[in-house]
């Protein structure tokens, strides 16, 4: 870390919406349209001052950015410090604008208790940055306790019919994953002291640990179930279709966009580079998890009366797709992964917000009630098509590009696993096909879907910014993979710095053995080196 911000750019983005949140605090409870404008105001505020990450980040060096360290609490060694890396940046942006966008989607759908929902929103933006900028292990934990509380409330208030049942255990799952976390965390604290004699929680200075394989085995476990809840990965997503289903528009919105990435974040950012040896170990058992949840997902989603609760397992069928392109454990399949998280982020939260549309004029979000809604609803019908390409990554849109950087990253690795992968992108376009054609296409055999009026102004403000970006990223994906590059480097060093075979405990003859690894490039995607057993994997910028 060589770079100290002398502006405390990442405090302000991550502050700014808890003072709109405060702010709210002193503002009447009737007084409901000033209570919009300013969540709506302090939203906007918090992406626009998040905007100069994307602007001032410096993409030549693998140094933290905009470093942030004070004391916190020096008895025990934690620290308030912050700092972003190539991949962080990319997700709090992303947070900023889903945030955004999802409290201005909520300004006719929610009528009651309007202050307390905007403020919970608010606080909910503040914990979700907290958590991507810490780079100190006890503040993260701070921002993922905080982070549970208002997505509970937001549930358990303004959901619909099932919605304490849900948040109840959306709230169980994920505490009990991170209170056995915590102890994972606690066990790299204690041995770091023992190896240095510094108490300290410094992510930085964990990196360069080398703990012995049977430690790292169980800290692996340990924060397995804790982020691996999050993604969510099978068999831990059952809260995930639950939540998604009774959380008002603007929660599904944020879980889907955001709150899942926590937990592929903390994999890429504390398992792979801390845990290398136990990494590596565990590919062949979490890659059979990513394939269950991949198909499983896919079938599940196919199955489904429910609009929302098919988006919901969409999810978790994508979110499978990322685990397996991060555990190929080379450059081309972690950058693939990270360059879906945004796109999942993108596609399946403005699916989510499409939902919302429906369900705002109609109440229901039984399939089988809609049907024909082109004809009345042209402009909406139109962005839904565009969303659900996105979602099921065809050519030119955001989501071809991280399926085929997963793809290549997989398939030097294991070819089954490769095409299990492929069935699953195929079972998505069948499912996402057929809820099109079942709600836009045919007759209007209802007649209360006669006279549903379009998308309005405000609306329309919603789903541009993620048309723009589908957009971009699927024909110019570059300016985003050149923002990884840094990041996949510094993880691969990491990961191919352990003595375990990156084949380790899979099958025989799973893993071709004259392979060649995709090094990732935007510029071009180059093939080189030997993944042969316990031979280095290429990262990009020459590190080994």
């Amino acid at each position: 870390m060589s770079n100290t911000a002398n502006f405390p750019l990442l405090t302000l983005i991550m502050f700014t919406p808890l003072v709109g949140a405060v702010l709210l605090l002193f503002v009447n409870k009737n007084s409901t349209n000033a209570i919009r404008w300013i969540a709506n105001g302090f939203a906007g505020l918090g992406f626009l001052v998040s905007l100069p990450l994307w602007f001032w980040l410096d993409m030549t060096t693998p140094d933290w950015q905009f470093v942030e360290r004070h004391e916190w609490i020096p008895s025990i060694g934690a620290e308030y410090l912050i700092g972003v890396d190539g991949f962080s940046s990319l997700l709090i942006l992303l947070a900023t604008l889903m945030g955004s966008i999802a409290i201005l989607s909520s300004w006719t759908a929610i009528t009651t208790r309007v202050k307390e929902y905007y403020i919970f929103l608010l606080v909910l933006q503040t914990g979700m940055i907290g958590a991507f900028v810490s780079l100190d292990f006890l503040l993260f934990f701070l921002f993922w306790e905080v982070m549970l509380v208002p997505m509970y409330f937001l549930i358990g208030i303004w959901g619909s019919a099932n919605r304490l049942y849900s948040a109840i255990k959306f709230f169980l799952f994920t505490l009990v994953g991170s209170v056995v976390m915590l102890l994972g965390i606690l066990a790299v604290y204690f041995y770091h002291h023992e190896v240095t004699g510094i108490y300290s929680f410094d992510i930085t200075r964990f990196h360069e640990l080398n703990m012995p394989f049977e430690l790292q085995w169980w800290v692996f476990l340990a924060f397995f179930l804790g982020f691996a809840v999050k993604v969510p990965m099978f068999p831990f997503h059952t809260w995930l279709p639950d939540a998604h289903t009774d959380a008002p528009t603007a929660g599904s919105v944020i879980l889907a966009a955001v709150l899942l990435k926590m937990g592929t974040y903390g994999f890429i950012r504390f398992s792979l580079p801390i845990l290398p040896e136990a990494t590596r170990a565990a590919v062949p058992w979490v890659a059979t998890l990513c394939i269950i949840g991949i198909v499983y997902g896919a079938l599940v989603a196919m199955a489904q009366r429910d609009w929302k609760r098919l988006v919901a397992y969409s999810s978790v069928s994508h979110m499978g797709m990322v685990m397996l392109g991060m555990f190929a454990l080379n450059a081309v399949g972690i950058t693939g992964s990270i360059v879906q998280q945004i796109n999942h982020g993108i596609s399946t939260g403005g699916l989510f917000l499409l939902v919302g549309v429906v369900y705002e004029r109609r109440h229901t979000r039984e399939i089988s009630e809609y049907g024909g809604l082109s004809k009345v609803m042209p402009a909406y019908a139109a962005i839904f098509l565009v969303m659900t390409m996105s979602s099921i990554g065809l050519p030119a849109l955001n989501g071809f590009i991280g399926e085929i950087l997963i793809l290549q990253g997989i398939f030097v690795v294991n070819k089954i696993w490769a095409g299990f992968a492929a069935t699953g992108i195929v079972l998505g376009a069948a499912y996402m096909l057929w809820l099109y054609q079942r709600t836009m296409f045919g007759t209007i055999d209802n007649p209360k879907n006669e006279n549903l009026p379009d998308l309005n102004l405000r609306e329309w403000a919603t789903f541009i910014p993620l048309l723009i970006l589908a957009v971009w990223i699927g024909l110019y994906p570059k300016p985003f993979i050149d923002r990884l590059d840094s990041s996949v480097v510094r993880v691969m060093t990491r990961v191919n710095s352990a003595d375990v075979p990156l084949n380790a405990g899979a099958a025989s003859g799973a893993v071709d053995e004259e392979a060649t690894s995709p090094a990732v490039s935007s510029d071009l995607l180059a093939f080189e080196g030997d993944t042969g057993d316990g031979a280095e994997l290429p990262v990009r910028g020459g590190a080994r």
